[in-house]
């Protein structure tokens, strides 16, 4: 019997930006460690998890993860049916993710390849794809409203396995690298288990024929703040570092390989 993929299409009331994205637990030896989030991204045949770099491996805080979990819809006619699917992060002792760098150092945002031939059968997911990337930066105002697609805290519909969303603003020039790094600043609440969401950006829909009004902007990586803030008088910046997607092409565009390559930003 064939193997089939079910799309969103099977389920039109739910909002297809919501089966972009998952739930990510770290696992050492077994044991979950800490909660991320992730988002499906097609490269022609191929299927990646893209998240946060310092999800999958963080050395100032001593994090190594060996596997990471995520959560699988596999009724689309029934969001309460999912599973959990586990990806191993080495094989051999080499990291099986792919991430990058620019001029400034590490960028923060790693792909990983999942084996569509060990998916569900009746997976129900959305992907992004490169039709959904940003092809003019000037459409992208100081204070245009973004949405943030994550799990804060952990915290989702745990009935349907779906995530939740944050408004936020861009709060930085888009068309500029912030201080040369390749994040731009958005302001907006966020918490731990945010890392790795995508921040999206509504689009006219007569601009997107496909149905999905969204385009993808960047990976969410982690609150800014400053080394000059009093900690008893002064809030929290509520600013954020968001990586810009324009480099996952290129990290999703190469061959197949068993250790993690560092992809420079285009």
């Amino acid at each position: 019997m064939a193997r089939r993929r079910v799309r969103i299409r099977a389920a039109p009331l739910i909002e297809p930006l919501l089966l972009t994205t998952t739930r990510i637990t770290t696992m050492l030896q077994g044991r979950a460690l800490t909660s991320a989030t992730g988002f499906f991204y097609e490269h022609g045949p191929r299927l990646f998890l893209v998240t946060s770099r310092h999800v999958l491996v963080d050395e100032p805080s001593n994090h190594h993860p060996d596997s990471i979990e995520i959560e699988l819809h596999t009724d689309a006619g029934n969001l309460t049916q999912s599973i959990g699917f586990s990806i191993p992060l080495y094989r051999n002792g080499l990291g099986l993710w792919r991430q990058a760098r620019d001029s400034t150092g590490s960028v923060d945002i790693a792909a990983i390849e999942l084996e569509r031939q060990a998916l569900p059968a009746t997976l129900c997911y959305h992907a992004f794809s490169s039709r959904d990337l940003l092809d003019d930066a000037a459409a992208v105002d100081i204070g245009s409203s973004l949405l943030v697609v994550g799990f804060p805290l952990g915290f989702h519909d745990a009935l349907h396995h779906l995530p939740v969303v944050r408004h936020a603003i861009n709060a930085s020039s888009f068309a500029l690298r912030f201080q040369g790094n390749g994040y731009f600043l958005t302001d907006s609440r966020t918490h731990r288990g945010t890392s790795g969401a995508a921040v999206v950006m509504r689009t006219p829909s007569e601009s997107n024929p496909a149905g999905f009004p969204w385009k993808l902007l960047g990976v969410h990586s982690s609150r800014l703040d400053v080394d000059t803030r009093e900690l008893s008088v002064d809030e929290a910046l509520g600013l954020n570092c968001v990586w810009f997607a324009d480099v996952i092409p290129a990290l999703v565009s190469q061959g197949r390989a068993t250790e993690n390559p560092d992809i420079m930003e285009r």
